[in-house]
Parts: C-alpha cells; sequence; structure tokens
C-alpha cells in the first residue's frame, strides 16, 4: 500500500500542477456540507452547480485513490496510516451528493448510482471491522427468493409471528443506530475545532476521521434501507406509465380535392387552381349572365321606369315654358285656371274623393 502523502501531486502533461488528493476529498467534503446546511431550494441552481462541482472533485479523487491502491483487503484497519483514513469516507460522499440530484428524468439512474456508491463504503466498512452492523439488502435480493416465497404485493396477508418478530428487530436496530449516530456526532464536535486548527496529535486526528466513518456507516445504512423503497417506487410508476394507453392523435377526415376549372377533364389535362386558365368564352360568359338577370339592361323595376318617364317630360314641359313656346304657355294657363276652379281629387270617383 502506498501512502497518499507521498504522491499526493502530479504533473500534468501541459507542465502545470496537478491538484493534491487532499485537496480534492476537501473540496468535495466542504461542498457536501453547505449544501446539505444550506437553506436555499436544492432544485436551485446555485445548489445544483455545487452538487455537480463536488461530483466532480471526489470523483477524480477516487480515480487517484484506485491508481494509488491505498486500500487492501488483505490488510486490517491498524495498518492503514492516519493520513488515509479520510479517503474511506470518498464512496459516502459521492453517494450522498449523487442523491442530491434533482433531475426527474435521471431520478432512478441517481438513486442507482448512489446505492452503489454506499454498498462499496458500507463493504469496506466491514472488510475493515470498523464497527459493527448488518449490510442492508438491496432490492435485487429479492430476485433470489423461490418463487413459492415471493408475496403477491396487492394481496393483504396476515402478519405472522417471525413478521412481527422482524419488525420488531429492524425497529430496534434504527433506534440503536440513531442513538450510537448522536453520540458520535457528540465526540467529533468536542475535537472538530483541534484537527481544524492543526494543533491535534495524530491520535485524535486518526479518532477523528474513525468517527466520521463510523457515524458515515449508520446514514448509509438509512440511505440504502430508503433508497430500495424509493427504486420499487420508480420503477412501478415506470411500469404505469408504460401500461397506460397512448392518446392517439384525432384522424381528420379526408379534404376533398377541388376543382376550379370549368370541368374535370379540364383539370386533368391542365391542372386545377391555375388563375391564368379559360374556363368559357365570353359569349358563354355572356349568356349566363343574361340567364341570371345580371347584366346593366336587366333586372330594373318597372316602376322606376315609369318615374324616369314622368321626370323627362316635366323637364320637357318647363324647357319649352323657359323658351316662350306660345301652345306650352297657354296650355299651362289653362291648367292653372281649371285648377282654380276645381278642387284637388275632382272627378276622382274611384277613390270617392
Amino acid at each position: 500500500m502506498a501512502a497518499a502523502e507521498d504522491t499526493n501531486t502530479t504533473q500534468n502533461p501541459s507542465g502545470s500542477e496537478a491538484p493534491k488528493l487532499s485537496d480534492l476529498l476537501d473540496r468535495g467534503w466542504k461542498l457536501y456540507e453547505e449544501v446539505d446546511s444550506t437553506n436555499e431550494p436544492s432544485n436551485s441552481n446555485a445548489v445544483q452547480v455545487k452538487v455537480k462541482r463536488g461530483i466532480m472533485q471526489l470523483e477524480e479523487a477516487t480515480g487517484m485513490v484506485n491508481q494509488l491502491d491505498l486500500f487492501s483487503r488483505n490488510e486490517a484497519l491498524e495498518e492503514i496510516s492516519t493520513a488515509d483514513l479520510k479517503y474511506l469516507l470518498l464512496p459516502a460522499l459521492l453517494g450522498a451528493l449523487t442523491m442530491k440530484q434533482v433531475n426527474r428524468s435521471k431520478r432512478l439512474e441517481h438513486v442507482q448510482a448512489a446505492r452503489v456508491y454506499f454498498m462499496d463504503f458500507l463493504q469496506r466498512c466491514k472488510n475493515y471491522d470498523i464497527c459493527s452492523f448488518q449490510l442492508p439488502k438491496t432490492s435485487e435480493n429479492t430476485a433470489d427468493t423461490p418463487p413459492e416465497e415471493q408475496v403477491n404485493p396487492s394481496v393483504p396477508m396476515p402478519m405472522s409471528q417471525p413478521d412481527l418478530i422482524a419488525m420488531a428487530t429492524q425497529r430496534r436496530a434504527k433506534i440503536d443506530r440513531f442513538n450510537q449516530r448522536k453520540e458520535t456526532e457528540a465526540k467529533l464536535s468536542g475535537i472538530r475545532g483541534l484537527v481544524e486548527s492543526g494543533s491535534a496529535d495524530e491520535e485524535v486526528v486518526r479518532d477523528f476521521y474513525l468517527l466520521n466513518v463510523r457515524r458515515w456507516v449508520t446514514l448509509a445504512v438509512e440511505e440504502i434501507e430508503s433508497i430500495n423503497q424509493e427504486i420499487e417506487i420508480l420503477k412501478r410508476m415506470e411500469l404505469f406509465k408504460q401500461s397506460m394507453p397512448q392518446p392517439s392523435p384525432p384522424k381528420r377526415p379526408p379534404m376533398k380535392p377541388f376543382i376550379l376549372t370549368k370541368d374535370a377533364v379540364q383539370a386533368k389535362v391542365f391542372g386545377a387552381g391555375y388563375p391564368s386558365l379559360s374556363t368559357m368564352t365570353v359569349d358563354e360568359w355572356y349568356e349566363q349572365h343574361r340567364r341570371q338577370a345580371c347584366l346593366p339592361d336587366q333586372g330594373i323595376p318597372r316602376s322606376a321606369a315609369n318615374d324616369d318617364a314622368e321626370e323627362d317630360e316635366r323637364a320637357e314641359r318647363e324647357r319649352k315654358e323657359e323658351n316662350d313656346d306660345g301652345e306650352a304657355l297657354q296650355k299651362a294657363r289653362d291648367w292653372d285656371d281649371w285648377k282654380d276652379t276645381h278642387r284637388r281629387g275632382y272627378g276622382n270617383r274611384k277613390n270617392m274623393g
């Protein structure tokens, strides 16, 4: 096993100094704490930018740890140097930041990736026997269950005595993990200041990182339990969406072809809808409008024609009077004398006037 401080820096191909492994872990850890303690909405742009930056920092640090081969299954916890203990937290921090991504379309992908990170962290802690805990079952374990032992969730089944015992055991385990986490956090708060100030000795620093690892063990177990439930819900939702009938777009009736030309034969030859295409001769047009009484000399009411004739006769009479026509003047005088001796309507026996 190589110590991290021995190869903490590398050179980029461009010649610039690459970030240190410890710096990558510290930055990613700090970004997680900022995101976890913020009052901003988790889907805000500022929070999601920090989440992505933290994931990138921790992924780069994980790649460097794998290249250095810092941890091995053949060694005991006491063989890990104090400076390398904190790198055990890398998969746990990666899982926690992955869970804080809010892309709904990729939610199932994110929770499955986070479960892989948490399980890797717990398995490594189990190998080093850092603390006593039971590895949680993943949702894949149900595939190993014999068909006769699988239960249809839609059919209510009475709870047996072993089921009640299992529920009581799980409840007791949760209470123990909660008490253990609270005790660990109390110890951490007492020595955090010494470690961050750099005044703590190696034993205190080692105890600080081991306490952090034990705290994350309890958190990872709880996270995996909730992840398994969320994965089941997401898979059921996906199956429900696939089983839902997709609404087909309404079928519109086909449009009937219309012809603007004189007949269908002409449309087939020349095509329909061309404004320059002649549809009838001038004689045919005149005959069609004559039948419809749309010509200028057609459709004039008779009463209007009579009124025009009387108007012309009156105008002709006035013209003759103005020109001193003797016959017209005598006729006008006789008419005036007759009107003086006969009242209006005289002789109108039809209307009894």
